[in-house]
């Protein structure tokens, strides 16, 4: 079982940036798809973005796209998502995850604990 630990999140005014970090142990990411989830509050969890195990291929909500960018460096067992221009909508917890594909969620078994990421006006 991969154990996932996200980091990097926090408060950012609107327009600026967040890098996240997601690092695995228990495994070698390299056979693993990853992806990035976002849930706020009473809300559903959605997919924010995801990769696959080699890195190419990926997938992006439509409200993102442009705007952040997800990478993985297999060697440092880490999938980061490099959030620019953020804007308060994008206020979440958001999640890492394992071992599924284009951010079907039911496909994903493991899960990170979460990060914040809040988003001032």
């Amino acid at each position: 079982q991969v154990q996932l630990v996200e980091s990097g999140g926090g408060l950012v005014q609107a327009g600026g940036s967040l890098r996240l970090s997601c690092a695995a142990s228990g495994c070698t990411l390299s056979c693993y798809g990853m992806g990035w989830f976002r849930q706020a509050p009473g809300k559903e969890r959605e997919g924010v973005s995801c990769i696959s195990s080699s890195g190419g291929n990926t997938y992006y909500a439509d409200s993102v796209k442009g705007r952040f960018t997800i990478s993985r460096d297999n060697a440092k067992n880490t999938v980061y998502l490099q959030m620019n221009s953020l804007y308060p909508a994008a206020t979440d917890v958001y999640y890492c995850a394992a071992g599924g594909a284009m951010c079907v969620m039911p496909d994903y078994g493991s899960w990170g604990q979460g990060t914040q990421v809040t988003v001032s006006s």
